[in-house]
């Protein structure tokens, strides 16, 4: 009786299409992690300076937030298309990069915001009793405090910003985007799966890395968390 063919067969779970597909989704894999990274790094550095603007008065504040909300609720095929003008096709990477930077803004700002507001006023007052100037008193005292709530964006973000780059498809340049949308179209349901899953894989790694990241950066957090436990005993 001969073998039984998952890839013949169409099935959901195929071993056979993982190992002799390795190649392509490494390659997509490895493209979804390029263009995730970039587009949240990016982000990073244009959502630090657009939230001290916004710190500076409501004047600031509410251009930048109303605008970074608006291009949070464009759907994500909309963005694409509108920025596909700009950029054209043969700049497909570009494209999806920018449209992906533009989604982050909005949970980047609003994080960095919420977390230098959180620092006690009285923290500040005595840091500039010990002379520290306004940019020695943000970079000293102010971010290093608001680190875990800047740390919480960045993983939402990047969370997000995974699960939006496979609509980068619709120009080639979606990472596992690019398995997925022609296997929906063809029924071919390996190819779903695999990269569905390696999908979800990413995004909880990612996650955990800047877990991990912001566990080493703030370790007077898990010093708070071990006095509180220790009280609540």
């Amino acid at each position: 009786m001969a073998a039984r063919n998952c890839l013949v067969a169409n099935d959901w779970v195929c071993w056979e299409y993982v190992r002799s597909r390795s190649q392509e989704l490494t390659d997509a894999t490895l493209q979804h992690v390029v263009i995730t990274v970039t587009a949240v790094l990016i982000g990073v550095l244009l959502a630090f300076p657009l939230a001290l603007l916004a710190r500076r008065g409501r004047h600031f504040a509410a251009p930048v937030l109303g605008l970074t909300t608006l291009l949070y609720t464009i759907p994500s095929l909309a963005m694409f298309s509108l920025l596909l003008p700009l950029f054209g096709l043969s700049a497909a990477m570009a494209l999806v990069i920018t449209g992906l930077v533009l989604y982050s803004l909005t949970i980047l700002v609003r994080n960095t915001i919420a977390g230098l507001d959180a620092v006690p006023e009285e923290v500040r007052e005595a840091a500039r009793g010990m002379g520290y100037g306004p940019a020695r008193l943000l970079w000293q005292v102010e971010l290093p405090l608001a680190l875990p709530a800047l740390f919480a964006g960045v993983r939402i973000a990047t969370v997000s910003t995974v699960a939006l780059t496979t609509v980068g498809a619709i120009v080639g340049q979606g990472g596992l985007g690019n398995l997925i949308e022609p296997a929906v179209r063809s029924s071919f349901k390996a190819q779903v799966l695999t990269a569905s899953v390696l999908c979800v894989v990413l995004a909880l790694v990612a996650d955990l890395l800047l877990l991990g990241l912001q566990r080493v950066l703030t370790p007077w957090t898990r010093a708070s968390s071990a006095v509180g436990a220790d009280k609540g005993a």
